[in-house]
């Protein structure tokens, strides 16, 4: 090779490589964010993701990093080259990875080794184990808006292809959240005999639930009768106003403060026994949320009306002493809006020693709020009595008496697994397993 050969190789090559270096140092600045992340996550103890998670198979993961941009949560990255889940409290279950994923290395599961979560046993058209009942949305394990709604509609879909009964229903629809609605205008578009129950005075399951101004994580989606919910981020106050005129516009109508509570096979179909009445099915459509009835402390006093097992307006506690109990990321939420108000004194019990499963930015907002004495934490804390005008704990032994005007309990709910068992719908505690 002659100089001057060598100096045009030289030429051709050097921006070739100065390409690689800068490809090799970004994809560096990209792991240690990622193995940072992941670290975080460990330390903050939320390691273990709440809902349907991905788990990325090492043999077939090429660390292409479709997954990483194909998810909106920054829930996925690559450490050591191969995909995995960072920050597991942030994954919400809606499988843009394992879609993006050229390598079939993802799969999506229910529950972790550490930690099972009950499933009930569902087959692909939505159809439990106990034919002609079926189920959709966040009782499945679908708690993302977009995929529920989608379910509620295929489900639908699946109950208008049954064979004809002499029933008097073709379907009954428990429950009115994302799910719910969607069933119903599936019905109404398939002119199926159905009726919507819903044991709550709104309509919009866990969103109606949500904090006020919360900003619901939702995406297009396709909705029977109305077309494409054209919606990327939208607050629950939105979604709900979008809700509503949904119901105007189509005349649907729901059944609300109507709880069902019990299922009872009648022949080809079944009996549905509301708190206001009977129907007679060939299907039931169950749509109702994961958490079932709020759990609740069992504590002298708790059956005044002071006491409630959720935050909606925090605008109401303005000015009043309140009591926040739970450990979880809605009780620190729910804290911290009350704190907010105007005069509002807050108090935040939690049986533990540390706040082990909540995300990074409320654990920061909530120490900034104690250093700031707008919240009062009480670590290792539990509620013995309530009385008018004041709630007696024991914090590690100690008795402590604080004026109050209003408590609220974030202790999660108690699952419907003994209401599906009673029915004889089959329930699998999933280990990390699809």
């Amino acid at each position: 090779m002659t100089p001057s050969d060598f100096l045009s190789a030289a030429l051709y090559l050097l921006p070739l490589i100065a390409v690689m270096v800068w490809y090799v140092r970004r994809h560096r600045r990209h792991e240690a964010v990622h193995a940072a992340t992941w670290q975080n996550a460990v330390e903050s103890g939320l390691t273990e993701p709440a809902s349907l998670h991905p788990v990325v198979d090492p043999r077939r993961c090429l660390g292409s990093k479709a997954c990483v941009t194909a998810c909106p949560e920054h829930a996925i990255g690559i450490i050591g080259g191969k995909g995995q889940l960072v920050n597991p409290a942030s994954c919400i279950g809606h499988g843009a990875c394992k879609t993006a994923c050229p390598h079939d290395a993802i799969q999506l599961v229910f529950g972790t080794a550490k930690r099972g979560m009950d499933i009930p046993q569902v087959n692909p058209n939505f159809e439990t184990n106990v034919p002609g009942i079926f189920i959709a949305g966040e009782l499945g394990g679908m708690g993302l808006i977009r995929k529920a709604v989608e379910q509620g509609r295929q489900a639908i879909d699946s109950i208008a292809n049954l064979k004809g009964s002499k029933q008097p229903y073709d379907v009954v629809i428990v429950g009115a959240g994302p799910a719910g609605i969607s069933a119903s205008l599936g019905a109404m578009e398939k002119k199926l005999r159905f009726v919507t129950v819903e044991q709550e005075e709104a309509f919009g399951g866990t969103v109606y639930h949500y904090p006020r101004n919360k900003v619901v994580m939702t995406a297009p989606v396709e909705l029977p009768i109305i077309g494409k919910m054209k919606f990327g981020e939208v607050s629950k106050e939105k979604l709900l106003e979008f809700w509503q005129g949904v119901l105007q516009k189509t005349g649907l109508k729901i059944n609300f403060f109507e709880r069902m509570e019990t299922i009872k096979p009648d022949g080809q179909g079944f009996i549905v026994k509301t708190s206001k009445g009977e129907y007679r099915t060939r299907a039931v459509l169950l749509t109702i949320g994961r958490r079932g009835t709020p759990r609740k402390l069992g504590v002298p006093g708790e059956e005044q009306a002071k006491v409630v097992y959720r935050l909606i307006d925090p605008e109401q506690y303005r000015q009043q002493h309140v009591l926040v109990v739970g450990g979880g990321d809605s009780a620190l939420e729910a804290a911290l809006a009350c704190a907010d108000e105007p005069g509002t004194s807050v108090a935040l019990s939690y049986r533990s020693e540390a706040f082990a499963r909540v995300k990074e930015k409320n654990r920061k907002r909530l120490e900034e709020a104690q250093k700031a004495g707008r919240v009062q934490v009480l670590l290792k804390s539990n509620v013995k009595q309530i009385e008018s005008g004041k709630v007696i704990l024991d914090q590690d032994g100690k008795r402590i008496e604080l004026r109050n005007d209003a408590i609220i309990v974030s202790a999660g709910g108690v699952l419907p697994t003994p209401f599906l068992k009673e029915v004889g719908i089959l329930v699998e505690t999933k280990y990390g397993t699809a």
